[in-house]
């Protein structure tokens, strides 16, 4: 997935009336303001309530769902012939902007803003992708993103990556 086809995919969702925001490594990326590192797929957070609208506007491009043993519907995998990879969470909030549904999204996840190839993305604020980048078995990609991240804006690397440090 690069960068030109992360941009192209946040402005369609957009364009078509749906608020996306990038997680996972892209999201990293977006808030360093440049790329790290290739990434394999493109991780999103939209409402729930437009993963229909979604599934049929990709569906139209040739996408089809990968499935996985941890879909749900709020959760899932659509690709394209050409390996371009989606990875969809949906989450649902009430009035309160409390998560009612679906991926546990805190409202004040969903306030990062970061760029990506020249244009600003909305993504997740950097310290929940630092929150949501521990607590299960980490990899070498998971150290990468979180050092860059904490050197770039001056905080402590956590202890859960210790065991990537050089000794």
């Amino acid at each position: 997935m690069t960068a030109t086809d992360v941009v192209e995919i946040v402005q369609f969702l957009t364009a078509n009336g749906i608020k996306v925001h990038v997680d996972g490594g892209w999201g990293v990326d977006a808030l360093l303001g440049e790329q790290n590192r290739p990434h394999e797929d493109l991780d999103i957070a939209v409402p729930h309530k437009d993963v229909p609208r979604l599934r049929e506007l990709f569906e139209l491009r040739g996408y089809k769902e990968i499935p996985r043993d941890d879909s749900w519907e709020c959760n899932f995998v659509l690709a394209d012939d050409d390996g371009h990879i989606l990875d969809v969470h949906s989450y649902s909030f009430n009035a309160q902007r409390n998560n009612i549904f679906g991926c546990p999204y805190p409202a004040d996840s969903l306030t990062g803003v970061g760029n990506i190839g020249g244009n600003q993305v909305n993504c997740i604020s950097l310290e929940w992708l630092l929150k949501f980048h521990t607590g299960y078995e980490l990899d070498i990609n998971d150290y990468r993103d979180v050092a860059a991240l904490c050197e770039r804006f001056g905080l402590e690397l956590p202890a859960e990556y210790d065991k990537f440090r050089e000794k």
